[in-house]
């Protein structure tokens, strides 16, 4: 089909009907046979109660309150539960009530049997809105007198049934190569799915042949055709000439189709900062509900593969906007006044015209660190950039003053870099939008990003504050509260390594009391890695606007300050060129400045700068018309950001896979050799092991501890040995041999080598006997 359940219940409504025909042609379906499947779809639908007909047999969407939307996430172990996407309970689903559903599917659910304090909700599903998987990664093998293929992905819970001609594809001995399956029926009462085989995969062709299995297995190895459109041309009018202003472009990314970032400027001002972001112009170029914008909402963000990029923007667009030093470039500028403590003192929005003097890298960063303090000479990699050597001191001021603020905040910083390994390519900086993890970067002094990020993050909150203040619509994102159950186990883990950690009358550690406990601890990093499992990813969400001219002040300064004092969540617009977001947000923000009304008629001379703060004080007639307010408005719906998070979702896991699997890569050539690591992971079936220097993590088996009954003590978070006392605990070094590398799996088996044991461990195993001592409950 060319439709899905979901594209179909878009397009209704519970209060007007819909014709069949209309809704035909709104799914763009021209033939017989597609509308012969809408009218199935449909008569399925009537039969759930998902849709209904009215007399005149026009199409009405039913509100129940009893289905719930979510998201299916399935365990290996067969345990799979909806994912609500209000934030309520997940929901246990049984495997009978599954319906056909398959891991990460969109699906409606009724809950059949509520929870409780221990207990989930439980329920069924009723209808799959979106199918997540139209082609997979497997093996094929001959059962019985069937050829089937075997998903990689454990997480799907079904074999797929191949036609006769696949049997070439049966690896009889060793595993040599994988196979792209391509889903021609998905499972349906009795039939079980149906596919063929697409084409086959090497596992050992490469580092490219790895990104081609990679892009396969996360579903973005054919991208959509790119559009056949120019971009436009930004008007000239209303633009603040900026080209005389000496604004840099810190850039560590060095890839050829690596996305343009923002430029910056900054000087001292009033005891803090005054900064200048120049994002790309990107909105401006892109019309609003265009093929291109469609194109560009479809693909969602930029991918980095390491040594390569699949970037978001057409090779028109990327041309057009991208800020080079020397050139002439249109831009959306931000001016942000910092004072001393990194809050926002006052801002101001515009469309400007930006001439970048010079390009920042790692190179002239390690230079500048390196450099003697009172030094005259200036080495010879700063030369090309010997005249911005103050602003660079200053904008280094201003980004730790902005980083210290967020700290205060709340926001989880880690010092998690990835290792220095040359596959890895542009993954080993720091994401300047600071959403490839789920935390935010540590500041590495030679990286010119990780600097700018703290920036960008400034100029998102500015437009939070503005948006939230006119109203105005948008996508936000929302980091949920870290799980507390395993920010306690990190407690208790920090708690066992005797650790300064200071809790709440309740007990209950916060994230940020935690990364302050590790500051100095030895086993800071293993720490910060068990922490990070407790945080959550964040989610795109609707800004939701009132453009309606009844929400007008008649009188300035009328406003609720109180309710618009802090937006939810961030509202990003900077980086248009990596993401879909931030070009719908840099779209309102473009709309305001170009279509706003600053002023109630055009016989009243003066004008009201919009783009500056506190400007919707000042406010007394309609903001938009009604046509332009409508336009803004549909820039962001419900479905947009669940195809963006679902479309981020990949892209994250996409990212987490090619770093294993380069790091398997790199630990394929110590198979059978002894090397030093560190324990970064402990549980009751064994314990993780990091080995430097790709950091790639490998697990030694409870069983393979042969020399004695090893117990895990929970809340130590340690193994200890019946008899000899022996303590395996988070941080400790250890000797290993490295037994088997799985790179298709990205498993690592290693084998403990055995030490004469010191008094460390037997002081440890001692310690077990008594009670710690600890006042507050952790559980």
């Amino acid at each position: 089909m060319k439709f899905n359940v979901a594209d179909l219940i878009d397009q209704l409504n519970t209060d007007t009907p819909v014709e069949p025909a209309t809704l035909a042609k709104s799914l763009k379906l021209t033939n017989k046979a597609d509308k012969q499947s809408l009218e199935l779809a449909l008569d399925a639908l009537v039969r759930l109660q998902v849709v209904e007909r009215d007399d005149n047999a026009g199409l009405l969407r039913v509100d129940q309150d009893d289905l719930i939307e979510a998201r299916l996430r399935c365990s290996s172990k067969g345990f799979c539960f909806a994912i609500r996407d209000d934030g309520g309970d997940d929901i246990y689903i049984r495997d009978h009530q599954l319906n056909h559903a398959w891991n990460g599917d969109r699906v409606l659910v009724r809950v059949t049997r509520e929870g409780g304090r221990r207990r989930s909700p439980e329920g069924g599903v009723q209808c799959i809105l979106e199918r997540a998987t139209t082609s997979l990664l497997g093996q094929v093998e001959r059962q019985d007198d069937q050829v089937v293929a075997i998903p990689l992905d454990d997480r799907l819970l079904a074999n797929i049934q191949l036609p006769d001609e696949d049997a070439q594809y049966v690896q009889e001995d060793t595993v040599a190569a994988v196979v792209e399956v391509q889903l021609d029926r998905y499972p349906v009462a009795q039939f079980s799915a149906a596919g063929h085989v697409a084409r086959q995969l090497p596992l050992n062709g490469g580092p490219a042949a790895d990104r081609d299995l990679l892009l396969t297995k996360a579903g973005f190895h054919q991208p959509a055709p790119q559009p056949r459109a120019a971009a436009k041309s930004p008007a000239a009018k209303g633009r603040t000439d900026l080209t005389d202003q000496p604004c840099v472009l810190l850039r560590s990314w060095q890839g050829v189709e690596a996305p343009s970032l923002p430029a910056v400027h900054v000087v001292p001002h009033a005891g803090g900062s005054r900064l200048w972001i120049h994002a790309p112009a990107v909105a401006e170029r892109v019309g609003t509900g265009s093929a291109v914008d469609q194109w560009l909402k479809d693909r969602g963000e930029a991918l980095c593969l390491g040594q390569s990029w699949q970037p978001l923007l057409s090779s028109a667009l990327v041309k057009a906007s991208a800020l080079k030093p020397g050139t002439t470039s249109e831009a959306v500028s931000v001016r942000l006044d910092i004072d001393a403590d990194g809050e926002l003192v006052d801002w101001e929005f515009m469309l400007s015209t930006v001439q970048p003097v010079a390009e920042v890298n790692p190179s002239h960063l390690e230079a500048l660190a390196n450099r003697k303090p009172k030094s005259r000479t200036v080495p010879a990699a700063l030369k090309g950039i010997k005249d911005q050597l103050p602003q660079l001191e200053t904008l280094q001021f201003c980004a730790r003053t902005l980083q210290d603020r967020d700290r205060r905040q709340g926001m989880i910083q880690l010092d998690l870099s990835l290792p220095q390994i040359d596959e890895l390519g542009d993954l080993i900086w720091a994401d300047p939008s600071g959403r490839r993890q789920r935390w935010y970067d540590a500041i590495n002094p030679v990286d010119p990003q990780s600097w700018l990020q703290p920036l960008l993050r400034a100029a998102d909150r500015a437009w939070g504050l503005h948006a939230q203040a006119f109203k105005l619509p948008g996508l936000t994102i929302t980091a949920p509260e870290p799980d507390a159950s395993t920010l306690n186990d990190v407690a208790k883990t920090a708690i066992a390594l005797d650790l300064p950690l200071e809790l709440d009358d309740e007990g209950s550690p916060s994230a940020t009391e935690l990364l302050a406990a590790f500051d100095a601890a030895p086993q800071r990093r293993v720490l910060e890695q068990q922490l990070s499992q407790a945080l959550t990813e964040p989610t795109i969400e609707v800004l939701v606007g009132n453009l309606s001219e009844d929400t007008v002040s008649d009188e300035p300064g009328d406003e609720d300050s109180e309710a618009l004092a802090s937006p939810p969540g961030v509202v990003p617009w900077c980086c248009a060129t990596l993401h879909a977001t931030d070009l719908i947000n840099q779209q309102v923000l473009v709309g305001l400045l170009q279509d706003g009304k600053d002023r109630p008629s055009v016989r009243q001379k003066d004008r009201l700068n919009l783009g500056c703060k506190g400007a919707d004080a000042k406010l007394t007639w309609a903001l938009l018309s009604s046509s332009a307010s409508d336009k803004l408005v549909a820039l962001s719906s419900e479905r947009i950001s669940q195809r963006l998070n679902s479309r981020h979702r990949q892209a994250q896991d996409l990212h987490r896979d090619l770093i294993a699997m380069v790091q398997a890569r790199f630990a394929e050539p110590l198979l059978n050799t002894e090397i030093e690591g560190c324990i970064s992971g402990v549980q009751s079936y064994g314990f993780f092991v990091e080995i430097p220097p790709s950091q790639v993590e490998g697990l030694v088996h409870v069983s393979s501890l042969s020399d004695d009954w090893y117990e895990y003590r929970s809340r130590q978070n340690r193994l200890v040995g019946r008899k000899n006392r022996r303590v395996y605990q988070l941080g400790d070094p250890v000797t290993v041999r490295v037994t088997k590398v799985d790179v298709l799996r990205n498993q690592i088996d290693l084998d403990v080598i055995t030490q004469p044991q010191d008094d460390h461990d037997q002081g440890a195993a001692e310690d077990e006997q008594t009670p710690l001592p600890v006042t507050v409950s952790l559980d």
